[in-house]
């Protein structure tokens, strides 16, 4: 890619990134969750891709690393699951975190909503990187 675009990058990924962590967090208050701010934090890792290469990409991100950001993400979601469904008796749970429009208003949708946002960030992210792996090996 030429210069205007890589400098571009530079300049926007960081705040993509930054938009999709907001969205995530404040998804249970409004519109956006964990699923739409999986999908900008996963296009601020394609940007780079996109700009530098797939050698640059594939630094950021290995492989490795995702296929363990994407399995913690469902461990975690599973945990908050099995942690809520036996807890669920406990009123006093959900009565003290009760006020509106806080970040921590419910006490575990934060937390679903950041394992969803793992879960659906990196698997993108590794759907596009295996599709440009395959494009790269079959030029070759």
């Amino acid at each position: 890619m030429t210069l205007i675009v890589k400098t571009i990058t530079r300049l926007t990924i960081g705040i993509i990134f930054i938009y999709g962590i907001y969205i995530t967090l404040q998804g249970h208050l409004g519109p956006g969750g964990g699923f739409a701010g999986g999908v900008i934090v996963a296009l601020s890792f394609i940007h780079i891709l996109l700009a530098f290469g797939k050698d640059v990409g594939m630094r950021k991100l290995t492989q490795k690393k995702v296929l363990f950001l994407m399995s913690l993400g469902a461990v975690v979601f599973l945990a908050a699951a099995v942690f809520n469904f036996t807890m669920r008796h406990n009123q006093e749970a959900y009565t003290l975190h009760a006020e509106k429009f806080r970040i921590f208003s419910s006490l575990f949708m934060p937390i679903y909503d950041i394992a969803v946002c793992f879960m659906i960030g990196t698997g993108l992210y590794a759907i596009f990187l295996a599709l440009a792996l395959f494009t790269a090996e079959n030029k070759e």
